[in-house]
């Protein structure tokens, strides 16, 4: 995980969030995806830079990448 990230049950349900703030990766996924850019992400969120959106995409990377299983019901 990026040291820009934090999950913890006490905030936002353990969602991750960039830390020192109530701000999910989701909610800046979110924005990416739908076509703003980090400059925009950053005038929406004054307390964010361009390394804690930066951040959410390699959380997002990390993820994707991860190995997982998954069984396919019979």
């Amino acid at each position: 995980m990026t040291a820009q990230i934090e999950i913890n049950p006490e905030i936002c349900n353990g969602r991750p969030v960039v830390k020192g703030t109530r701000i999910t990766v989701d909610t800046i996924l979110g924005y990416l995806s739908a076509g703003d850019t980090v400059d925009d992400v950053m005038l929406a969120h004054p307390s964010l830079d361009q390394a804690a959106v930066l951040a959410c995409i390699e959380y997002a990377r990390r993820l994707s990448s991860a190995r997982t299983t998954v069984q396919r019901a019979s």
